[in-house]
C-alpha cells in the first residue's frame, strides 16, 4: 500500500512541477483593468503583465496547482516520514530509504517478470566500476521505477546493506542531494538509485556532479525521472560521454506478452505502450482503457514532459517555439492531430487542414465497395456532429480556432522531441520503377495511444441519432468494420516498426508500385537479398491476399533493385501454412521470434 501512495505522490509532484505558481493580481489604470502574474524569483517579488486571452488558462493552472498541493499534503500525511537513518546521528535532507524500509518497498515486485532491457542495468550494477552513471528514462508507466526495485531484489544480502534509494521531491535541490550522497559515501554505501531526479530545478546544470565526483570514486549511481527529455538534455550537455542510457518507452509485443502475461495482437493494439495493464504478471490500471485516460496521458506524460523540460533547460530559451505553443494551450492539440493522422504525415498541413476523422472516411470507402453487402454509411450519420464530438473528446482544434499560427519549425521541433521520447519513429517508403521517389512515414510506437483515439470515433457514432436509425445488424457491421480497418492498418505499422528495430543492420521499408504495394520489404545489403511481405488482418488464407507477391513484373523489378528474393510471406492472424511458394506466418509467432536466428527473412 505504501508503494502505491509513494507512486501517487510522485505523479502529483511531477504534475505540480509543470503548473504555474504564484498568484494573479488586478490593477486599475486609467479606468481599465490590467492583470499581473505575481511570483517570487530569487527571493524577490516579480509581477508580469498577463494578456487577456491568456488570463483564463493561467487562472486555471494556478487553481489546479493549489488543489494538487492540498491533495499532496494529505497523501504525505498518510505515510511514515523519511526513514530513521541507518546510522544514528545522520540527518538526510532528501527522502532516503535503505535496509528494512527499502526491503519493504521492493517486496511487491519480486513476483513480477522482468523486461529484457534490465540486462543493461544488471551489467552496470554487477559489472566493473566505471566513472559513468546509468540513466533510466522513458515515458510514465513504462517500468522505470519497477526496474530499479527489481534489480535491488537481485543484490546479495551483504550488498543490499550498501544500497540506498533516494526519492526526490519538490523543493529538493542539488545541494541537498550532494550532502546526502556525501553521507552515504562516507558510510560505505555502494549503490545509489535516485528516482524523480528531474524534479530538482537545478538538475541539468549540475548533473556532471554524479559522474565526476561520485561515480568517479566508485559509487554505482542510477538516475531515473518522469521527465525523459530533461534526462536526455543532461546526457547531451553535462553527462555527454559519462553516462549509459537505458530507454523504456518502446515496449515490443514480445515483452507485452512475456512480461504482462497477455497474448494476442488485438490486446497489444488496444493497450500496448505501457507496463500498467492489469495482467497476470504485472501491474494494474492502464492509461489506454478509454479516450479520457489516453487524453490525460498525452497531456501529462507527453505534452507536460516537453513543457517542464523546456522550462528548466537553458532557462526556457532552447526550442522557445514549443514553450509558446504549450503556454497557449496548443501543444496537446498538435500532438493529438499527429497521432490521429493515419497517413503518417508529420507536417503543419496535418494541423491546419479542417479536421475530418480519417478512420471514418477510409472505412466508408471500403464499405461502399463491399462485394457482399455494400452500404453508404455517410447517408446514415450526421458527420458534422460526430466530428464535433471527436474534436471535443480529443482537444482537437481547426486552424481558425488556433491562438497561435503553426509553423514548419513547430513541427520539426515537436517531431525531434517525440523522437527523443521514443514515441515516434520513421519508416522508409520506396517506389519502383521510380527509384528516386522516396519518402518517410512516421509511426507512433505506443499502439494503445492511437487505438484509444479510434474508440472515440465509435463512441461518437453510437451517440449519433441518424446512426441509431440503422438496424442493430447494420450498426454492428459498420462498427466492426471500422475497428477492423483500424487494427489492420495498425498491425502493419507494428510489424514494420518492430522488424526495423530488431534488425538495425537491414533495411526495412514499404515498397510502392504504380498500382499496388508490398507492405514490407526486408533488404540485406550485405548479401544483396530481400524478403517480401504482405500483412493482412485476417484469420483466413485466400489467394487474393498475395496477388501482388504473385505478380511477376513486381517481383522482377524488386529483384533487380534489391537482389535475390529469399521468400514471399503473408503475415496474418491464422495458422502457419504454405500455398505454393507463399508462406503464411502467424503474426504473434513472427513478433515473438524477432531478433532470434530462426526469424524468417
Amino acid at each position: 500500500m505504501d508503494n502505491e501512495i509513494y507512486e501517487k505522490i510522485a505523479d502529483i509532484e511531477h504534475e505540480i512541477a509543470s503548473l504555474p505558481h504564484g498568484s494573479i493580481t488586478k490593477k486599475m489604470i486609467k479606468g481599465r483593468e490590467y492583470f499581473y502574474h505575481r511570483i517570487s524569483l530569487n527571493g524577490k517579488r516579480v509581477e508580469n503583465y498577463i494578456r487577456f486571452e491568456d488570463l483564463s488558462a493561467l487562472q486555471e493552472g494556478i487553481l489546479k496547482r493549489k488543489a494538487l498541493e492540498k491533495k499532496l499534503k494529505k497523501l504525505r500525511s498518510a505515510v511514515p516520514q523519511t526513514a530513521i537513518p541507518v546510522y544514528k546521528g545522520l540527518n538526510f535532507k532528501t527522502m532516503v530509504r535503505s535496509e528494512k524500509q527499502l526491503e519493504s518497498q521492493i517486496s511487491s515486485v519480486r513476483k513480477y517478470k522482468k523486461r529484457e532491457s534490465i540486462r543493461l542495468l544488471r551489467d552496470y550494477i554487477f559489472g566493473p566500476t566505471q566513472d559513468k552513471v546509468l540513466i533510466l528514462y522513458g515515458l510514465r508507466r513504462t517500468g522505470k521505477t519497477t526496474m530499479i526495485r527489481q534489480i535491488l531484489t537481485e543484490l546479495p544480502q551483504e550488498e543490499f546493506h550498501k544500497a540506498a534509494f533516494i526519492q526526490i521531491t519538490i523543493g529538493n535541490t542539488l545541494s541537498d542531494l550532494d550532502a546526502d550522497l556525501r553521507l552515504l559515501e562516507k558510510h560505505g554505501f555502494k549503490y545509489v538509485f535516485i528516482d524523480e531526479v528531474t524534479l530538482m530545478e537545478d538538475f541539468i546544470e549540475g548533473a556532471a556532479l554524479f559522474s565526476d565526483i561520485y561515480a568517479g570514486s566508485g559509487l554505482k549511481i542510477v538516475l531515473s525521472g518522469t521527465d525523459s527529455l530533461e534526462l536526455a538534455f543532461a546526457k547531451e550537455e553535462q553527462l555527454y560521454d559519462r553516462c549509459i542510457l537505458l530507454h523504456t518507452t518502446f515496449i515490443p509485443y514480445r515483452e507485452f506478452e512475456g512480461v504482462l502475461g497477455l497474448c494476442g495482437i488485438d490486446e497489444y493494439i488496444r493497450y500496448g505502450g505501457t507496463m500498467s495493464l492489469s495482467g497476470i504478471n504485472y501491474n494494474t490500471d492502464t492509461p489506454f482503457s478509454d479516450v479520457k485516460h489516453a487524453e490525460e496521458y498525452i497531456d501529462t506524460a507527453i505534452a507536460k514532459n516537453i513543457q517542464h523540460s523546456l522550462k528548466t533547460y537553458q532557462y526556457g530559451g532552447h526550442f522557445r517555439l514549443l514553450l509558446d505553443l504549450y503556454e497557449r494551450g496548443e501543444l496537446t492539440n498538435v500532438i493529438n492531430r499527429v497521432v490521429e493522422n493515419i497517413n503518417h504525415h508529420f507536417t503543419k498541413d496535418v494541423i491546419e487542414r479542417t479536421f475530418k476523422p480519417n478512420d471514418i472516411s477510409v472505412t466508408a470507402a471500403d464499405l461502399l465497395q463491399d462485394r457482399e453487402h455494400p452500404i453508404n454509411i455517410m447517408k446514415h450519420m450526421n458527420l458534422d456532429d460526430i466530428t464535433s464530438g471527436i474534436m471535443k473528446m480529443l482537444d482537437i482544434l481547426n486552424k481558425e480556432d488556433l491562438r497561435i499560427d503553426i509553423e514548419d519549425d513547430h513541427m520539426i521541433q515537436i517531431k525531434k522531441y517525440l523522437t527523443m521520447l521514443d514515441l515516434v519513429m520513421d519508416i522508409d517508403l520506396e517506389s519502383l520503377p521510380e527509384v528516386i521517389r522516396k519518402g518517410k512515414i512516421t509511426m507512433i510506437t505506443q499502439p494503445g495511444l492511437r487505438y484509444a483515439q479510434a474508440k472515440a470515433i465509435v463512441e461518437n457514432m453510437l451517440l449519433d441519432a441518424d446512426f441509431q436509425e440503422l438496424s442493430a445488424k447494420d450498426r454492428k457491421q459498420i462498427l466492426d468494420r471500422l475497428l477492423s480497418e483500424i487494427r489492420g492498418r495498425m498491425m502493419k505499422d507494428i510489424l514494420l516498426l518492430e522488424t526495423q528495430i530488431a534488425y538495425p543492420d537491414k533495411k526495412v521499408f514499404k515498397l510502392q508500385f504504380p498500382i499496388g504495394e508490398f507492405d514490407m520489404v526486408v533488404y540485406d545489403p550485405k548479401t544483396l537479398s530481400c524478403s517480401l511481405y504482405e500483412v493482412k488482418y485476417s484469420k483466413e488464407a485466400v489467394p487474393e491476399q498475395y496477388r501482388h507477391l504473385a505478380d511477376e513484373s513486381k517481383c522482377a523489378m524488386t529483384a533487380h533493385r534489391y537482389g535475390d528474393i529469399l521468400g514471399k510471406y503473408v503475415i496474418y492472424r491464422g495458422k502457419n501454412i504454405t500455398d505454393g511458394d507463399i508462406r503464411y506466418i502467424n503474426v504473434e509467432e513472427y513478433l515473438n521470434s524477432l531478433g532470434k536466428e530462426e526469424t524468417i527473412h
